[in-house]
């Protein structure tokens, strides 16, 4: 899940380069859309690789959004320390050290967001369903990425 969450906000910085029509209305997708657009492929793919039943989902989603959301505010506060020190031509290794220590603690804070939401997720999904899931995140993150690449190819 990680990964995929790493991925989705590169692509996001990548979105104005290559970005992805609406289907229906001919323009391009703003930011807000475009990751409305792809938290719902996102849903539909991990509920079908899932099994998910319709209950499931209804239950299984807000959770599971919850705890992106939680991980994805975390990431977005290391790549804000890690982006100052980056752009900070005087930066002390002090300050080297601590976006070090704070890009590697996201691994630790990544995993304890995980684990609290274990026991809400296994209350809605199975076990056999709650380990395929990291299995799908990957699948979902390899699939976006490959799309990605098809499309900027092709407009190159």
């Amino acid at each position: 899940m990680k990964r995929s969450l790493i991925i989705i906000l590169v692509l996001a910085l990548f979105a104005p380069l290559c970005t992805i029509e609406a289907k229906d209305k001919g323009k391009k997708m703003d930011r807000k859309e475009w990751f409305a657009h792809m938290r719902q492929h996102k849903h539909d793919f991990i509920a079908k690789e899932l099994g998910l039943a319709k209950d499931q989902q209804t239950k299984f989603f807000p959770i599971y959004d919850a705890m992106e959301d939680e991980i994805y505010k975390v990431n977005r506060e290391t790549r804000k320390l890690e982006k100052q020190v980056a752009n900070n031509k005087a930066a002390t290794d002090v300050e080297y050290d601590a976006a070090t220590k704070a890009i590697i603690d996201l691994k630790k804070k990544e995993s304890a967001i995980e684990l609290k939401y274990f026991d809400k997720l296994k209350t809605v999904i199975s076990s056999k369903q709650l380990f395929i899931l990291k299995k799908a995140e990957r699948k979902f993150t390899n699939n976006i990425m490959k799309e990605h690449n098809k499309k900027c190819s092709k407009k190159k």
